[in-house]
Protein backbone atom coordinates (compact mmCIF):
# COMPACT_ATOMS: atom_id res chain seq x y z
CA UNK A 1 0.00 0.00 0.00
CA UNK A 2 1.26 3.42 -0.92
CA UNK A 3 1.48 6.16 1.69
CA UNK A 4 1.72 9.14 0.00
CA UNK A 5 0.55 10.87 3.03
CA UNK A 6 1.22 14.41 3.87
CA UNK A 7 2.45 13.82 7.51
CA UNK A 8 4.72 10.84 6.82
CA UNK A 9 8.40 11.61 6.42
CA UNK A 10 11.59 9.86 5.48
CA UNK A 11 14.17 11.35 7.56
CA UNK A 12 17.91 9.96 6.19
CA UNK A 13 20.73 10.39 8.01
CA UNK A 14 23.97 11.63 6.03
CA UNK A 15 26.48 12.80 8.67
CA UNK A 16 28.95 10.01 8.84
CA UNK A 17 32.24 9.13 7.45
CA UNK A 18 32.22 5.76 7.05
CA UNK A 19 36.26 5.20 8.13
CA UNK A 20 35.39 1.59 8.30
CA UNK A 21 35.35 1.71 4.40
CA UNK A 22 38.96 3.60 4.02
CA UNK A 23 40.70 4.08 1.66
CA UNK A 24 36.82 4.20 -0.68
CA UNK A 25 35.87 6.04 1.68
CA UNK A 26 37.01 9.49 2.63
CA UNK A 27 35.91 12.73 4.96
CA UNK A 28 35.02 14.49 1.32
CA UNK A 29 33.67 11.73 0.19
CA UNK A 30 31.76 9.59 2.87
CA UNK A 31 30.48 6.35 2.86
CA UNK A 32 27.11 7.43 1.67
CA UNK A 33 28.59 8.45 -1.61
CA UNK A 34 30.39 5.72 -2.31
CA UNK A 35 29.38 3.07 -5.25
CA UNK A 36 29.85 -0.46 -3.51
CA UNK A 37 26.40 -2.17 -4.13
CA UNK A 38 24.17 -1.89 -6.17
CA UNK A 39 23.16 0.59 -9.23
CA UNK A 40 23.59 3.81 -7.55
CA UNK A 41 25.72 5.28 -4.94
CA UNK A 42 24.10 4.36 -1.26
CA UNK A 43 22.70 7.81 -0.33
CA UNK A 44 21.00 7.72 -3.85
CA UNK A 45 19.43 4.41 -3.21
CA UNK A 46 18.51 4.76 -0.09
CA UNK A 47 16.79 7.89 -1.32
CA UNK A 48 15.09 5.84 -4.68
CA UNK A 49 14.10 3.23 -1.72
CA UNK A 50 11.35 5.80 -0.66
CA UNK A 51 10.48 7.84 -3.48
CA UNK A 52 6.68 7.03 -4.51
CA UNK A 53 6.15 6.04 -0.94
CA UNK A 54 7.38 9.20 0.72
CA UNK A 55 6.38 12.72 -0.87
CA UNK A 56 9.33 13.96 -2.35
CA UNK A 57 9.45 16.93 -0.13
CA UNK A 58 8.53 15.20 2.75
CA UNK A 59 12.34 13.40 1.79
CA UNK A 60 14.95 15.52 4.48
CA UNK A 61 18.77 14.51 4.10
CA UNK A 62 20.29 15.54 8.43
CA UNK A 63 23.65 15.95 7.88
CA UNK A 64 26.33 18.74 9.09
CA UNK A 65 27.26 21.80 7.68
CA UNK A 66 30.58 20.94 6.28
CA UNK A 67 29.22 18.09 4.31
CA UNK A 68 25.71 19.38 2.69
CA UNK A 69 26.54 21.48 0.02
CA UNK A 70 28.83 18.57 -1.14
CA UNK A 71 25.93 15.95 -0.48
CA UNK A 72 23.40 18.32 -2.50
CA UNK A 73 25.99 18.26 -5.56
CA UNK A 74 26.14 14.30 -5.23
CA UNK A 75 22.18 13.93 -5.41
CA UNK A 76 21.79 16.60 -8.48
CA UNK A 77 21.82 13.28 -10.39
CA UNK A 78 18.43 12.71 -9.45
CA UNK A 79 16.78 15.41 -11.37
CA UNK A 80 13.47 16.98 -10.40
CA UNK A 81 13.47 14.88 -7.32
CA UNK A 82 16.86 15.87 -6.09
CA UNK A 83 14.89 19.53 -6.20
CA UNK A 84 12.07 19.15 -3.80
CA UNK A 85 14.17 16.90 -1.03
CA UNK A 86 14.70 19.23 1.85
CA UNK A 87 18.10 19.61 3.99
CA UNK A 88 18.59 20.01 7.84
CA UNK A 89 22.09 21.33 8.66
CA UNK A 90 23.96 20.78 12.14
CA UNK A 91 26.75 22.60 12.93
CA UNK A 92 28.47 19.85 13.77
CA UNK A 93 28.10 15.89 14.08
CA UNK A 94 26.72 15.15 17.83
CA UNK A 95 25.27 11.61 17.02
CA UNK A 96 22.11 10.60 16.65
CA UNK A 97 20.22 11.37 19.86
CA UNK A 98 20.80 15.22 18.43
CA UNK A 99 20.31 15.09 14.52
CA UNK A 100 17.08 12.77 15.54
CA UNK A 101 15.77 15.39 18.06
CA UNK A 102 16.84 18.61 15.94
CA UNK A 103 14.76 16.81 13.02
CA UNK A 104 12.18 16.27 14.65
CA UNK A 105 11.88 19.96 15.69
CA UNK A 106 11.12 20.84 11.85
CA UNK A 107 8.57 18.58 11.56
CA UNK A 108 6.42 19.07 14.88
CA UNK A 109 6.23 22.61 13.79
CA UNK A 110 4.45 21.04 10.44
CA UNK A 111 1.96 18.62 12.67
CA UNK A 112 2.24 16.86 15.90
CA UNK A 113 1.16 14.03 14.09
CA UNK A 114 4.13 14.10 11.87
CA UNK A 115 5.53 10.32 11.20
CA UNK A 116 9.75 9.83 11.09
CA UNK A 117 10.67 7.50 9.39
CA UNK A 118 14.46 7.65 10.43
CA UNK A 119 17.19 5.63 7.91
CA UNK A 120 20.69 5.62 7.98
CA UNK A 121 21.94 6.77 4.51
CA UNK A 122 24.66 3.93 3.73
CA UNK A 123 22.67 0.63 4.58
CA UNK A 124 22.24 -1.89 1.53
CA UNK A 125 18.73 -3.01 1.46
CA UNK A 126 18.35 -4.86 -2.19
CA UNK A 127 14.97 -5.82 -1.74
CA UNK A 128 12.59 -2.85 -1.86
CA UNK A 129 9.16 -4.19 -1.74
CA UNK A 130 9.97 -6.17 1.36
CA UNK A 131 10.90 -3.00 3.05
CA UNK A 132 8.33 -0.88 1.55
CA UNK A 133 5.65 -3.73 3.39
CA UNK A 134 7.72 -3.88 6.76
CA UNK A 135 7.28 0.12 6.86
CA UNK A 136 3.59 0.35 6.05
CA UNK A 137 3.17 -2.30 9.46
CA UNK A 138 5.94 0.02 10.88
CA UNK A 139 3.53 2.89 10.37
CA UNK A 140 1.18 1.46 11.96
CA UNK A 141 2.44 0.84 14.93
CA UNK A 142 3.66 4.78 14.73
CA UNK A 143 0.26 5.65 14.28
CA UNK A 144 -0.56 3.93 17.24
CA UNK A 145 2.22 6.03 19.35
CA UNK A 146 4.48 3.65 19.69
CA UNK A 147 8.36 3.74 19.31
CA UNK A 148 8.94 1.08 16.00
CA UNK A 149 12.24 -0.57 15.32
CA UNK A 150 13.51 -3.11 12.60
CA UNK A 151 14.79 -6.14 13.52
CA UNK A 152 17.40 -8.27 11.40
CA UNK A 153 17.14 -12.31 11.80
CA UNK A 154 20.99 -13.00 12.67
CA UNK A 155 22.82 -14.96 9.85
CA UNK A 156 25.65 -15.56 12.04
CA UNK A 157 27.38 -15.00 15.23
CA UNK A 158 28.13 -11.36 14.78
CA UNK A 159 29.66 -9.71 17.82
CA UNK A 160 29.90 -6.32 15.84
CA UNK A 161 25.83 -5.23 16.45
CA UNK A 162 23.61 -4.41 18.79
CA UNK A 163 20.75 -7.25 19.46
CA UNK A 164 17.28 -6.65 20.50
CA UNK A 165 15.04 -9.53 22.96
CA UNK A 166 11.88 -9.74 22.06
CA UNK A 167 8.45 -11.29 23.85
CA UNK A 168 6.87 -14.36 22.14
CA UNK A 169 3.63 -12.32 20.99
CA UNK A 170 2.01 -10.00 18.43
CA UNK A 171 0.61 -6.96 19.65
CA UNK A 172 -2.60 -7.17 20.04
CA UNK A 173 -4.20 -5.18 16.73
CA UNK A 174 -1.46 -5.17 15.29
CA UNK A 175 -0.58 -8.32 14.18
CA UNK A 176 2.98 -8.91 12.97
CA UNK A 177 4.57 -6.23 15.43
CA UNK A 178 6.17 -7.94 18.69
CA UNK A 179 6.75 -6.66 22.00
CA UNK A 180 10.66 -5.29 22.82
CA UNK A 181 11.94 -6.54 26.30
CA UNK A 182 15.53 -4.91 25.81
CA UNK A 183 18.05 -4.23 23.81
CA UNK A 184 21.56 -5.76 24.05
CA UNK A 185 25.22 -4.45 23.50
CA UNK A 186 27.43 -5.82 21.15
CA UNK A 187 28.36 -9.08 22.67
CA UNK A 188 31.35 -11.69 23.09
CA UNK A 189 31.53 -14.60 20.31
CA UNK A 190 30.28 -17.12 22.76
CA UNK A 191 26.74 -14.90 23.80
CA UNK A 192 26.60 -14.22 20.30
CA UNK A 193 26.14 -17.79 19.25
CA UNK A 194 23.80 -18.70 21.72
CA UNK A 195 21.87 -15.56 20.22
CA UNK A 196 21.79 -17.55 17.13
CA UNK A 197 19.60 -20.25 18.15
CA UNK A 198 17.40 -18.67 20.09
CA UNK A 199 14.24 -17.32 18.24
CA UNK A 200 13.74 -13.83 20.47
CA UNK A 201 17.28 -12.31 19.17
CA UNK A 202 17.41 -9.64 16.51
CA UNK A 203 20.31 -7.88 14.87
CA UNK A 204 19.71 -4.08 15.58
CA UNK A 205 19.61 -2.60 12.45
CA UNK A 206 18.94 1.53 13.04
CA UNK A 207 15.66 1.99 11.74
CA UNK A 208 13.10 3.89 13.49
CA UNK A 209 9.62 4.99 12.86
CA UNK A 210 7.60 6.93 15.65
CA UNK A 211 5.35 10.35 15.47
CA UNK A 212 7.98 13.60 16.09
CA UNK A 213 5.54 14.42 19.43
CA UNK A 214 5.95 10.92 20.21
CA UNK A 215 10.06 10.90 20.35
CA UNK A 216 10.14 14.55 21.75
CA UNK A 217 7.87 13.16 24.47
CA UNK A 218 10.82 10.41 25.01
CA UNK A 219 13.76 12.60 24.83
CA UNK A 220 11.95 14.94 27.30
CA UNK A 221 11.64 12.08 29.71
CA UNK A 222 15.12 10.59 29.26
CA UNK A 223 17.42 13.11 27.86
CA UNK A 224 16.23 15.79 29.64
CA UNK A 225 19.32 18.17 29.22
CA UNK A 226 18.97 17.31 25.54
CA UNK A 227 15.38 18.25 25.31
CA UNK A 228 15.72 21.72 26.97
CA UNK A 229 18.43 22.55 24.76
CA UNK A 230 16.45 21.33 21.76
CA UNK A 231 13.86 23.66 23.43
CA UNK A 232 15.98 26.62 22.96
CA UNK A 233 17.10 26.06 19.72
CA UNK A 234 13.60 25.79 18.94
CA UNK A 235 12.52 29.24 20.21
CA UNK A 236 16.06 30.73 18.02
CA UNK A 237 14.56 28.92 15.02
CA UNK A 238 10.79 29.83 15.14
CA UNK A 239 10.36 32.74 17.13
CA UNK A 240 10.77 36.14 15.59
CA UNK A 241 10.45 37.79 18.84
CA UNK A 242 12.81 38.98 21.46
CA UNK A 243 15.29 36.10 22.81
CA UNK A 244 14.23 34.16 25.59
CA UNK A 245 17.23 34.31 28.44
CA UNK A 246 19.67 35.07 25.86
CA UNK A 247 22.17 38.21 25.19
CA UNK A 248 19.99 39.78 22.36
CA UNK A 249 22.10 40.62 19.58
CA UNK A 250 22.21 44.01 18.19
CA UNK A 251 20.72 43.10 14.41
CA UNK A 252 18.99 39.80 15.42
CA UNK A 253 17.76 38.13 11.97
CA UNK A 254 14.49 36.87 11.58
CA UNK A 255 14.06 33.20 12.21
CA UNK A 256 10.49 32.35 11.20
CA UNK A 257 11.04 29.67 8.75
CA UNK A 258 12.71 26.31 8.84
CA UNK A 259 16.29 25.60 7.51
CA UNK A 260 17.43 28.95 9.49
CA UNK A 261 20.21 26.77 11.30
CA UNK A 262 23.48 27.79 9.68
CA UNK A 263 23.12 31.06 8.28
CA UNK A 264 26.39 32.59 8.89
CA UNK A 265 27.30 32.33 12.16
CA UNK A 266 28.62 36.11 12.80
CA UNK A 267 28.83 36.65 16.90
CA UNK A 268 25.73 37.71 18.65
CA UNK A 269 23.56 36.49 15.73
CA UNK A 270 20.80 33.81 16.75
CA UNK A 271 22.38 31.41 14.07
CA UNK A 272 25.54 31.80 16.16
CA UNK A 273 23.78 31.12 19.12
CA UNK A 274 22.20 27.90 17.62
CA UNK A 275 25.36 26.78 16.83
CA UNK A 276 27.04 27.33 20.77
CA UNK A 277 23.83 25.78 21.95
CA UNK A 278 24.22 22.73 19.46
CA UNK A 279 27.59 22.11 20.13
CA UNK A 280 27.49 21.88 23.95
CA UNK A 281 25.07 18.66 23.28
CA UNK A 282 26.75 15.35 24.84
CA UNK A 283 27.17 13.66 21.99
CA UNK A 284 25.30 10.55 22.57
CA UNK A 285 23.40 7.55 20.25
CA UNK A 286 18.98 7.59 20.13
CA UNK A 287 20.11 3.53 20.71
CA UNK A 288 21.83 4.19 23.91
CA UNK A 289 19.73 7.22 24.74
CA UNK A 290 16.33 6.81 24.51
CA UNK A 291 15.36 2.93 22.87
CA UNK A 292 17.64 1.30 25.47
CA UNK A 293 15.92 3.48 28.58
CA UNK A 294 11.67 3.27 26.82
CA UNK A 295 9.28 0.89 27.92
CA UNK A 296 7.26 1.54 24.87
CA UNK A 297 9.56 -0.02 21.68
CA UNK A 298 7.71 -2.53 19.03
CA UNK A 299 9.60 -4.25 16.80
CA UNK A 300 9.05 -5.25 12.70
CA UNK A 301 10.68 -8.85 12.03
CA UNK A 302 12.65 -7.40 9.04
CA UNK A 303 12.16 -9.92 5.96
CA UNK A 304 14.41 -8.06 3.86
CA UNK A 305 18.04 -8.74 3.19
CA UNK A 306 19.99 -5.76 5.15
CA UNK A 307 23.58 -4.69 5.90
CA UNK A 308 24.48 -1.72 7.83
CA UNK A 309 28.13 -2.16 5.58
CA UNK A 310 30.04 -1.16 8.31
CA UNK A 311 33.38 -3.15 7.55
CA UNK A 312 34.90 -4.47 4.79
CA UNK A 313 33.81 -7.52 5.76
CA UNK A 314 30.10 -6.99 5.37
CA UNK A 315 30.76 -7.10 1.58
CA UNK A 316 30.46 -10.72 2.02
CA UNK A 317 26.66 -10.19 2.80
CA UNK A 318 26.12 -8.54 -0.13
CA UNK A 319 28.42 -9.15 -3.03
CA UNK A 320 28.08 -12.10 -4.94
CA UNK A 321 31.57 -14.46 -4.82
CA UNK A 322 33.21 -16.33 -7.29
CA UNK A 323 33.81 -20.76 -6.83
CA UNK A 324 36.70 -20.09 -4.60
CA UNK A 325 34.75 -17.43 -2.07
CA UNK A 326 36.55 -14.72 -2.96
CA UNK A 327 35.02 -11.09 -4.41
CA UNK A 328 37.02 -9.20 -6.80
CA UNK A 329 36.38 -6.01 -8.08
CA UNK A 330 38.01 -3.75 -10.58
CA UNK A 331 41.31 -4.44 -12.33
CA UNK A 332 42.44 -7.12 -10.10
CA UNK A 333 43.92 -10.56 -11.38
CA UNK A 334 43.96 -13.77 -8.77
CA UNK A 335 45.34 -16.85 -8.91
CA UNK A 336 44.59 -19.43 -5.85
CA UNK A 337 43.35 -16.66 -3.31
CA UNK A 338 40.44 -17.84 -0.76
CA UNK A 339 37.71 -16.24 1.40
CA UNK A 340 39.19 -12.88 0.24
CA UNK A 341 38.09 -9.47 -0.44
CA UNK A 342 40.33 -7.48 -3.23
CA UNK A 343 38.61 -3.68 -4.67
CA UNK A 344 40.71 -2.04 -7.17
CA UNK A 345 40.57 0.66 -9.61
CA UNK A 346 42.34 1.93 -12.74
CA UNK A 347 45.54 0.54 -11.70
CA UNK A 348 45.91 -3.48 -12.05
CA UNK A 349 46.38 -5.63 -8.54
CA UNK A 350 47.97 -9.06 -8.64
CA UNK A 351 47.05 -11.51 -5.99
CA UNK A 352 48.44 -14.80 -5.81
CA UNK A 353 47.66 -16.98 -2.48
CA UNK A 354 45.43 -14.87 -0.42
CA UNK A 355 43.40 -16.61 2.60
CA UNK A 356 40.71 -14.58 4.44
CA UNK A 357 42.22 -11.22 3.37
CA UNK A 358 41.02 -7.47 2.50
CA UNK A 359 42.95 -5.28 -0.33
CA UNK A 360 41.75 -2.01 -1.61
CA UNK A 361 43.65 0.01 -3.42
CA UNK A 362 43.04 3.44 -5.10
CA UNK A 363 45.48 6.15 -6.27
CA UNK A 364 47.18 7.50 -3.54
CA UNK A 365 46.43 4.80 -0.57
CA UNK A 366 46.49 1.18 -0.37
CA UNK A 367 44.79 -1.24 2.69
CA UNK A 368 45.90 -4.85 3.14
CA UNK A 369 44.57 -6.11 6.34
CA UNK A 370 43.37 -9.95 7.15
CA UNK A 371 39.76 -10.09 7.56
CA UNK A 372 39.45 -9.94 11.05
CA UNK A 373 41.38 -7.22 11.67
CA UNK A 374 38.94 -4.21 9.31
CA UNK A 375 37.51 -2.86 12.66
CA UNK A 376 40.78 -1.45 13.49
CA UNK A 377 41.04 0.55 9.60
CA UNK A 378 39.47 3.60 11.77
CA UNK A 379 42.72 3.67 14.03
CA UNK A 380 44.91 3.93 10.47
CA UNK A 381 42.13 7.08 9.78
CA UNK A 382 43.34 8.48 13.00
CA UNK A 383 47.06 8.09 12.88
CA UNK A 384 46.42 10.10 9.44
CA UNK A 385 44.63 13.05 10.97
CA UNK A 386 47.22 13.28 13.79
CA UNK A 387 50.15 13.04 11.59
CA UNK A 388 48.31 16.07 9.54
CA UNK A 389 48.13 13.67 6.38
CA UNK A 390 45.71 14.15 3.97
CA UNK A 391 44.56 10.91 3.01
CA UNK A 392 41.88 10.55 5.52
CA UNK A 393 40.14 13.88 4.02
CA UNK A 394 40.09 13.80 0.30
CA UNK A 395 40.56 11.33 -2.85
CA UNK A 396 42.76 12.44 -5.84
CA UNK A 397 40.16 12.73 -7.77
CA UNK A 398 37.37 14.96 -6.58
CA UNK A 399 33.88 15.30 -7.90
CA UNK A 400 32.28 18.97 -8.55
CA UNK A 401 29.08 19.81 -9.61
CA UNK A 402 30.34 21.22 -13.08
CA UNK A 403 32.73 18.06 -13.25
CA UNK A 404 36.49 17.13 -11.65
CA UNK A 405 39.95 17.35 -10.94
CA UNK A 406 42.64 15.36 -10.47
CA UNK A 407 46.29 16.05 -8.43
CA UNK A 408 48.90 14.55 -10.49
CA UNK A 409 51.72 15.68 -8.47
CA UNK A 410 52.24 18.31 -5.61
CA UNK A 411 55.62 19.52 -4.35
CA UNK A 412 56.89 22.56 -2.50
CA UNK A 413 55.72 25.51 -4.03
CA UNK A 414 53.72 24.22 -7.03
CA UNK A 415 50.71 21.71 -7.55
CA UNK A 416 49.54 20.14 -10.84
CA UNK A 417 46.00 18.69 -11.70
CA UNK A 418 44.38 17.37 -14.02
CA UNK A 419 40.93 19.81 -14.51
CA UNK A 420 37.58 17.67 -16.22
CA UNK A 421 35.18 20.32 -17.08
CA UNK A 422 31.43 18.89 -18.23
CA UNK A 423 29.86 20.63 -21.61
CA UNK A 424 27.97 23.98 -20.32
CA UNK A 425 29.96 24.11 -17.24
CA UNK A 426 31.66 26.66 -15.88
CA UNK A 427 33.64 27.45 -12.71
CA UNK A 428 32.76 30.13 -10.56
CA UNK A 429 34.28 33.80 -10.96
CA UNK A 430 37.28 33.83 -8.23
CA UNK A 431 40.58 34.87 -7.55
CA UNK A 432 43.30 33.26 -5.46
CA UNK A 433 45.33 35.39 -2.72
CA UNK A 434 48.22 33.09 -2.32
CA UNK A 435 48.70 31.26 -5.92
CA UNK A 436 48.83 31.79 -9.67
CA UNK A 437 47.69 29.45 -12.20
CA UNK A 438 48.69 28.30 -15.80
CA UNK A 439 46.25 26.54 -17.61
CA UNK A 440 46.85 24.57 -21.03
CA UNK A 441 44.24 23.06 -23.06
CA UNK A 442 44.63 19.31 -23.81
CA UNK A 443 41.37 18.72 -25.35
CA UNK A 444 38.33 20.59 -26.05
CA UNK A 445 37.65 24.55 -25.75
CA UNK A 446 37.99 26.60 -23.33
CA UNK A 447 36.13 30.14 -22.44
CA UNK A 448 38.13 32.02 -20.20
CA UNK A 449 37.23 35.29 -18.05
CA UNK A 450 40.13 37.37 -16.67
CA UNK A 451 39.34 41.14 -15.27
CA UNK A 452 37.35 42.34 -18.19
CA UNK A 453 38.69 39.98 -21.26
CA UNK A 454 36.99 37.32 -22.07
CA UNK A 455 38.75 35.07 -25.07
CA UNK A 456 38.71 31.56 -26.37
CA UNK A 457 41.75 28.93 -25.44
CA UNK A 458 41.58 26.14 -27.73
CA UNK A 459 43.27 22.70 -27.78
CA UNK A 460 47.38 23.09 -27.50
CA UNK A 461 47.10 26.37 -26.05
CA UNK A 462 47.27 28.11 -23.23
CA UNK A 463 46.68 31.18 -20.84
CA UNK A 464 48.08 32.11 -17.37
CA UNK A 465 45.78 33.89 -14.32
CA UNK A 466 48.09 36.19 -11.81
CA UNK A 467 47.58 36.22 -8.07
CA UNK A 468 44.52 38.51 -7.18
CA UNK A 469 42.71 38.60 -11.07
CA UNK A 470 39.27 37.59 -10.72
CA UNK A 471 38.88 34.77 -13.53
CA UNK A 472 36.68 32.15 -14.58
CA UNK A 473 36.69 29.05 -16.84
CA UNK A 474 33.66 28.03 -18.95
CA UNK A 475 33.40 25.03 -21.45
CA UNK A 476 31.26 26.11 -24.21
CA UNK A 477 31.61 23.51 -26.34
CA UNK A 478 29.80 20.16 -26.40
CA UNK A 479 32.44 17.92 -25.45
CA UNK A 480 34.26 17.18 -22.28
CA UNK A 481 36.90 20.11 -21.76
CA UNK A 482 40.07 18.81 -20.11
CA UNK A 483 43.03 21.08 -18.86
CA UNK A 484 46.05 20.82 -17.29
CA UNK A 485 46.53 23.12 -14.41
CA UNK A 486 49.50 24.46 -12.99
CA UNK A 487 50.02 25.89 -9.33
CA UNK A 488 52.90 28.09 -8.20
CA UNK A 489 52.45 29.75 -4.71
CA UNK A 490 53.20 29.44 -0.93
CA UNK A 491 49.78 28.20 0.10
CA UNK A 492 48.07 25.88 -2.66
CA UNK A 493 44.90 24.30 -0.74
CA UNK A 494 41.38 24.76 -1.78
CA UNK A 495 40.05 27.29 0.90
CA UNK A 496 42.51 29.94 -1.07
CA UNK A 497 39.19 30.42 -3.54
CA UNK A 498 37.75 33.70 -2.88
CA UNK A 499 34.13 33.46 -4.39
CA UNK A 500 32.46 36.13 -6.50
CA UNK A 501 29.56 34.52 -8.64
CA UNK A 502 28.38 30.59 -8.72
CA UNK A 503 25.94 28.76 -10.80
CA UNK A 504 25.75 26.53 -7.66
CA UNK A 505 25.01 28.84 -4.55
CA UNK A 506 29.04 28.45 -2.96
CA UNK A 507 29.44 32.56 -2.83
Amino acid sequence: MTQLLNNIHAIILAGGSGTRFWPLSRETCPKQMLHIVGEDTLLRQTIKRVNGFILPENIWIVTTEDKAQDLKFHIDSLGPLAKKIQFIKEPLGRNTAPAIGLAALYLNRLSTDSIMIVMPSDHAIPDTEKFLSGLNLAIKGADKNHLVTFGIKPSRPETGYGYIKTGNKSINNLNGLVKVERFVEKPDLQTAMSYLSNDNYFWNSGIFVWKTSKILSEIQTHLPSLYHTLKEIESLLFDSGKLNRLEKPNKPDKLNKPNKLNEPNKPGTRSALCAMRYASLESISIDYGIMERSSDVLMVPATFQWSDLGSWTALDEVIEKNDSGNILKGNTIDIGSQNSIVFSGERLVATIGLKDMVVVDTPDATLITPKEKVQEVRKIVEILKQNGREEHLIHRTVERPWGSYTVLEKGQGYKIKRVSLNPGAKLSLQLHRKRSEHWVVVSGTARVMKENDTYLVHTNESTYIPVNIKHRLENPGEVLLQIIEVQNGEYLEEDDIERFSDDYGRT
